[in-house]
């Protein structure tokens, strides 16, 4: 009986490497006490302590180890904690923070972050879910600026690209500027409400200063810019803000902005910024509007046929009317700066304080409440716009400098020299 025991494979490798008993030597081990066998030959048999022996024998089997439980300073609060993971975004200092002010508990950082560790993966994968929804012909555009350096007659300039994309038909306008003010965003707006003949009911728009006062992430409470609000009223549409740090609410006109910068922009050169934007306005045409489009899997301009219908026309209404109202003083060039452009002002003001009013793609130049000068608003880059009346009267504008002899008049106070040597007492 013996020998055909500790034939088993598993208990000699048992009694060879002295490794932990497995269940089938437990059995084993049990199978032997049944016989008679006592805990000190069965310690030596199976190559472990007695006190193991016994322990075996005593829980009849193979026991689970049973972990102690410890006491934390964290007992009692794991809804608390939970809660207020999720409503500080899984910041972890600050719920250090308000333990020790809501509950009196002083622990280190590194304790709280163990400790809500369950919970990160869960919150990661809350931010990355998101639910696809399609709107209505009509009802919603949404917009957003991104930028991109683009060769411009060779020179590597920083441009910002409006981006306007109609929910439905996924049809889209962009608009190249050099900065992202309040009056860039209307005029991408306006720029878009022309070319898809029509006005969207509402307009979904990125969380911007220049649009958006305040946007609290836990209550969603907006408050718009006063501008933006008379602007909506003006063209009859809703503005909506997406929620904060979350711009794939607008997922459409994300991918729209790097539609743009991958297909129409990446690898070329434009010789001015002329150029530039045509090169815009036809890739828009004749590439984007005529793609299968990955989602719908019909061209944007094929779809949008249903939705111009559902667009608010336009009724001849004429633009907003951005004004900028500037102060500016007149170098010795004679000119003003203006957007990293320069303006021609009448040479006699070099040095005085104007008024530069920018309205209607016109730049209106004032001085004592005149008009001193009116040029069309340059959009490109260090451009010179010169108005050439203002430079009349200017030493060598014209041509070369001409200087006039200068007949001197005949001296009739002076004495013969006859009397100064008199006075002095003798000649030299």
């Amino acid at each position: 009986m013996t020998s055909t025991i500790l034939s088993h494979p598993a208990l000699s490798r048992t009694m060879q490497d002295g490794d932990m008993l497995q269940a089938d030597e437990v059995v084993a081990m049990l199978r032997l006490h049944e016989l008679g066998w006592g805990a000190k030959r069965l310690s030596k048999e199976f190559g472990c302590a007695r006190n193991t022996v016994r322990r075996y024998l005593r829980e009849g089997g193979v026991a689970p180890f049973k972990q102690p439980v410890r006491r934390t300073a964290f007992d009692g609060l794991d809804d608390w904690l939970r809660e207020r993971f999720f409503r500080h975004d899984g910041n972890a200092d600050v719920i250090r923070q308000e333990l020790a002010s809501e509950h009196g508990i002083t622990i280190g950082l590194r304790s709280v972050e163990l400790r809500v560790r369950q919970w990160r993966r869960e919150l990661k994968a809350q931010k990355r879910a998101t639910v696809r929804f399609e709107t209505a012909p009509g009802h919603q555009m949404q917009i957003d600026f991104g930028d991109t350096k683009v060769w411009i007659g060779g020179e590597r300039a920083r441009v910002h690209l409006f981006v306007a994309t109609l929910g439905y038909s996924r049809r889209m306008h962009a608009r190249a500027s050099l900065r992202e003010r309040q009056a860039d965003w209307f005029e991408g707006m306006e720029g878009a409400f022309l070319r898809f003949g029509g006005v969207p009911a509402e307009v979904l728009i990125d969380n911007a200063k220049a649009l958006v006062e305040h946007h609290d992430a836990v209550t969603r409470e907006v408050r718009f810019n006063a501008r933006l609000h008379t602007f909506a009223r003006y063209w009859g549409f809703t503005p909506r803000a997406c929620a904060p740090y979350r711009a794939r609410t607008k997922g459409k006109d994300e991918r729209g902005v790097g539609y743009v910068k991958k297909n129409a922009i990446a690898g070329r050169r434009f010789e001015s910024w002329a150029e530039f934007e045509a090169h815009l306005d036809r890739w828009t045409r004749e590439v984007a509007d005529q793609r299968e489009h990955g989602t719908t899997g019909v061209k944007p301009a094929e779809r949008f046929a249903d939705e111009a219908k559902a667009l608010r026309p336009l009724a001849g209404r004429a633009p907003f009317g951005q004004l900028r109202d500037l102060v500016r003083k007149v170098q010795a060039d004679c000119a003003i700066d203006l957007d990293t452009n320069s303006y021609s002002v009448p040479w006699h003001l070099i040095g005085e304080s104007v008024q530069v009013v920018v309205l209607a793609g016109r730049v209106i130049i004032r001085h004592a409440g005149q008009v001193i000068a009116d040029h069309p608003q340059c959009r490109g880059r260090r451009q010179r716009i010169v108005d050439r009346a203002h430079f009349v009267g200017v030493t060598g504008f014209d041509g070369p400098v001409r200087k006039e002899a200068i007949e001197a008049a005949p001296a009739a106070l002076l004495r013969p020299l006859a009397e100064y040597e008199a006075v002095v007492g003798g000649g030299w």
